[in-house]
Formats: structure tokens, sequence, C-alpha cells
């Protein structure tokens, strides 16, 4: 049984429950003969906004009536609209089956939340988890979003390598063995991207998810799965996911909606374990209050007019998109960059991280030069936990551009290379 207590912080264990969401909540859920003179939500007749149509690519329109839209408008529930958490929590179990659907609460049952956007979601994870001190393990390279979050925490940061195929668990364990995993300063969290991680691309084997869930069951550490590209695998079967074998109840998953249906409607879930999950609501009520309604019914009208079928059918055809994409940029490379760079090609995401031959730091390069020759691309020290630190890598991405810019861009960026030299 995982005692979850363990995992919060100060901070996270003092929340407690705002008596006015309870009451708005309770108010939303009774029969329209309650008479309410509790709730400060104002009156959208007052509103400006009436109605909506909405026109869809393919598809009957999406129809805001004035109810609908007086709703839309309106404060609502701070873990998520009840009609698109239905739908999300059917999708998850479709396609993770997660062990922990059928627990009880206390031995850590699945529940889910709505969150601004997957980062809203990760940043009141850690900030549920972790405490000056605390050492947090993480993939090597890896997303800055997330050092973002932690650096203010008084963390320990700690990189685990990885490969094209993700954290390599024999690098875990070495990294582990420093600790008994009894001792009370062992880490308490584990975070890494499994698949097209920004900024590699590397998507892990399900041996590796296997192998790194059996050493943090060990350690009784947690698993931040951070999923963004999970809908962007071009290869199917889609690997298993951490929440699929998450037997004890130690997984927290994000998901996020931004690089399949919109970036800035700011859609994102979490899920995990329901201890976890009451406690960041609570930090929603006090933050946010919740995720924007009419975003969320927007989001909501869609996925139960197409049902999974078309959702599915929809990701395939976003799928096909940055297949495409990637390998537009892959054959790019072969024909600007072989011999000046180094890469292996992604299974998934919107990213082509290369190591530039000869180059011992790529930042002045790319911050500087790159910008006069009109190409810009990442420099790969943001994505390390000490970024002045020398680093020859270049994060590529492939979403925006189109074959001919890209094409064009990784010439530009060979003859860049070959004046450094």
């Amino acid at each position: 049984m995982m005692n979850y207590a363990r995992f919060l912080t100060a901070v996270s264990a003092a929340r407690k429950p705002s008596p006015i969401r309870i009451l708005t909540e309770l108010q939303q859920r009774s029969p329209p003969s309650l008479i309410s003179l509790a709730a400060g939500a104002p009156n959208p007749d007052t509103f400006p906004f009436q109605s909506a149509i909405i026109k869809l690519k393919n598809g009957p329109p999406l129809s805001f009536d004035e109810v609908a839209m007086k709703r839309a408008l309106q404060y609502s529930a701070s873990n998520g609209i009840p009609e698109l958490l239905t739908w999300m929590k059917n999708l998850q179990k479709n396609l993770h089956d997660p062990p922990t659907a059928a627990y009880g609460p206390e031995k850590g049952q699945m529940d889910m939340c709505v969150t601004t956007g997957s980062q809203e979601g990760l940043c009141k994870v850690f900030e549920m988890l972790v405490s000056p001190g605390d050492v947090v393990l993480l993939d090597s390279p890896t997303y800055p979003g997330t050092l973002a979050t932690l650096q203010p925490l008084g963390c320990k940061m700690v990189n685990v390598p990885s490969d094209q195929h993700g954290m390599i668990p024999a690098a875990l364990k070495e990294v582990l063995s420093r600790w008994e995993p009894s001792d009370s300063g062992r880490p308490k969290v584990l975070y890494t991207i499994p698949n097209g991680g920004n900024p590699t691309g590397a998507s892990m084997t399900v041996q590796r998810k296997k192998d790194v869930y059996q050493l943090a069951s060990m350690y009784d550490m947690l698993i931040i799965e951070d999923d963004p590209y999970y809908f962007l695998q071009f290869d199917k079967p889609w690997a298993p996911t951490f929440l699929s074998m998450d037997v004890d109840g130690r997984v927290i998953r994000t998901d996020s909606f931004s690089k399949i249906l919109s970036s800035g409607l700011r859609i994102g879930f979490v899920t995990g374990p329901k201890p976890l999950v009451e406690r960041l609501v609570l930090h929603i009520q006090a933050s946010t209050m919740h995720t924007s309604t009419f975003a969320q019914l927007l989001v909501s009208q869609l996925l139960h007019s197409w049902g999974q079928d078309g959702f599915l059918q929809h990701i395939d055809g976003v799928i096909d998109f940055y297949r495409n994409q990637r390998d537009a940029m892959i054959s790019s490379a072969h024909k600007w960059l072989a011999g000046l760079a180094k890469w292996q090609t992604p299974s998934a995401g919107m990213f082509l991280w290369m190591e530039l031959i000869g180059v011992r730091d790529s930042r002045q390069l790319i911050m500087e030069k790159a910008l006069e020759k009109e190409v810009l691309l990442v420099p790969g020290g943001v994505f390390m936990i000490d970024s002045s630190e020398p680093c020859p890598y270049v994060r590529a991405a492939y979403s925006l551009s189109t074959p001919e810019q890209i094409e064009e861009a990784f010439k530009r960026l060979a003859s860049l290379i070959t004046e450094a030299l």
C-alpha cells in the first residue's frame, strides 16, 4: 500500500478545500427548485456574448445556443466539466487499461482532472511533491519547462543518461545505487518524457519502462509520465505506457491536447492516484479555479460528436502529417549535414536532436551566426541542468516549416558549420 502522505510538501499537505468552491459545485449538481443565495457567480445575462457556431474542417458545426453559451461563460468545477472528464476517463481506460482503475481510493484508484494545458498540471505536480533538498531524477537532456518549474523549488536535480530509446535502466540503477532503498534522503520522484522526448525525440521501449518501473517500486518513487507526444507516435502499435503497468498506484501521467487539437485552448489532463489528484484540485481551486469552461465545452462537444473512433481517426491524420515532415527533415539532413552532424531518426514527436561534429559549443553559432544567416534552431545547452557547460547539440523542430524551408534551413546550417570548422 502506498503512503501518499510521505510524498507531499508541507504546502500541499496544508491545502484545505475552498468552502465557496464546494458550494458552487453543490449548486451545479442540485435540482432547479433549489434557491441559492450562496454563490458569488456573476449573472451571465450581463455578459455580451450570446451564441456561437464553430465550423469544423470536417463534420457538422458545433453550436452554442444561448443556454449553452451561458454555461460556457460561467464558473465550473475545479476538476473539470463532468462530460469531458467522463469522456477522457473512458479514453484512458481504453488506451491504457490502468490496473488502478479497479482499485479503491486509498489504494491509489485512478482519478483525473483537467488542467490549463499539461504545463499547469506538471507545475502543480512538482509543487505538490518537491520540497527543498529533495532529489529529483530526470531524463538527460530534458524539457526546459520542467527545469524552469524545478529550479526555484530548491531541489537537487540529478540526470539519468538516455539514448535514442530513452532513459537507460542500467544508468538509473547506477544513479540509485548511491542510496539504500530505505534511506530517507533517497529520490522521491522520477520524471520522464517517454515518447518523442523534447528535445531528443527519443522513445522508450516497453522493456525499459518495465525495468524503470521495477526500480521505482524498489525505491518507492513516484513516476511522472509526461507524455504530450503520445498521440504523435509514427509506428503502430503504440508502446504500452507506465500508466498501463501501474500496479502500485505510483504513476502520475500528464496528457495534452496541444499538439493534436489546439495549443491555444490550453486543455491538458492529469491522471493519477486519487489522493494525489485531489491535492492538485485543491491547488487549482486556489489558483486558476478551473480551466476555461468555454474551452472545455468546445473540446467536449467535439469529442462527443466524433466519438473515440472519430478522435483516433483525426489522430491518424495528424500522425501522417508529422511523419511526412519528419521524413522531409531527415532527407534534408542526409543531403546537407552528412559528415557535419550526427542524429537518430525520431519515431515520435516534432524534434530532431543533432550533435554538431567538431563544434564544442553550439550556443554562439546558433544565437549569433545562425541569426545572421536567417536560420533559427535551439542550442542544446538550454535542455541541460547546468546550461553553462559547453554543449555541441542543437534541436530542430519540423512542425511548422515546409519541406522547402527545412531544406533551405539545413543548407544554411551546413555552410555555418563548415565556416566554424
